[in-house]
């Protein structure tokens, strides 16, 4: 059994995929509510959190993509349109460039905005991307935000069109990002006692 990626994800792939999809879901529905929060200390716990979060899907997205460039893709399903495929391909790494500038924009605004520097879950410092700048932090925020609105948008775009495939088209494009499901072996059959007499 190989890891690589030959004619389905492999396991390595799909950890990264999900894993990465599960703490983006989590750090939009913390970045969502925290704009309400008064600014008490748990706003900056959960604010602190917040980066912790993003810091650790950029990690995941260095290590994936060069899990991919290494592991290469599975190759497009036989009848799939010219057209799809590229689509399909052009998603991808728009996919890829959104979960590296949205961590990276809200690291530089964070640096930009002048506040102290945060430990990634406690455990050490995070360094800064610049020193307090008013005109970057405006410029990061904006760009921040708007990209977290484009990589929605471009998530359900995503989702749909695997779920087409999947119901609709009934092909194995969405199965290939799932963990393969175990055969069922059947139980052998005791040997029937013989009713002949001897």
């Amino acid at each position: 059994m190989t890891l690589k990626n030959v004619e389905r994800w492999g396991a390595v792939s799909q950890t990264f995929h999900w894993l990465i999809v599960l703490l983006i879901l989590t750090i939009a529905t913390v970045g969502l509510i925290m704009v309400d929060l008064p600014k008490t200390p748990k706003y900056f716990w959960v604010y602190t959190l917040h980066k912790s979060l993003g810091i650790t899907v950029l990690v995941l997205a260095v290590l994936r993509l060069g899990w991919r460039l290494y592991a290469g893709a599975p190759p497009a399903l036989a009848g799939t349109p010219r057209w799809q495929e590229r689509i399909a391909s052009v998603t991808h790494w728009l996919l890829y460039a959104l979960i590296f500038a949205m961590p990276l924009s809200g690291w530089l605004y964070d640096s930009s905005s002048g506040l102290r520097p945060f430990r990634w879950f406690g455990l050490f410092l995070v360094p800064k991307l610049s020193p307090p700048n008013p005109s970057l932090r405006t410029l990061s925020h904006d760009t921040h935000e708007t990209l977290f609105w484009v990589l929605v948008c471009l998530v359900a775009l995503h989702a749909v069109a695997a779920l087409y495939h999947h119901l609709v088209q009934n092909d194995a494009t969405l199965v290939r990002m799932l963990p393969r499901r175990r055969k069922r072996t059947q139980p052998e059959e005791p040997p029937q006692e013989s009713n002949h007499v001897a």
